[in-house]
């Protein structure tokens, strides 16, 4: 499996990104999705988590914010991020994976897509 991610870039604080990740390979289709981020000097945390059934969660700093799809036909998945603040600057992640009582467990990784929020 490999992953793609892309959309990222310089952004205003207020300001809106869409991030894509682009699969190969049928197990995108069976699998959960998930995106992470990693700040400078943090470690990568979990922003949104979408099923393969489609159901969502996200983390609390991105509620209300941030959605994420997918679309099984092309492959791909999207991380629709609005109100954009400084604090979302990081690099981010697209992963396929599997949860197990909610707790999602990443198996594939792509490669990051930096997230720059600043005036």
């Amino acid at each position: 499996v490999q992953l793609q991610a892309s959309g990222g870039g310089l952004v205003q604080p207020g300001g809106s990104l869409r991030l894509l990740c682009s699969a190969s390979g049928s197990i995108f289709l069976i699998r959960d999705m998930a995106w992470y981020r990693q700040a400078p000097g943090k470690q990568r945390e979990l922003v949104a988590v979408i099923t393969s059934g489609r159901t969502t969660n996200y983390a609390d700093s991105v509620k209300g914010r941030f959605t994420i799809s997918r679309d099984n036909a092309k492959r791909t998945g999207n991380l629709q991020m609005n109100g954009l603040e400084p604090e979302d600057t990081a690099v981010y992640y697209c992963s396929l994976g599997t949860s197990y009582s909610g707790i999602y467990s990443p198996s594939y990784w792509g490669q990051g897509t930096l997230v720059t929020v600043s005036s």
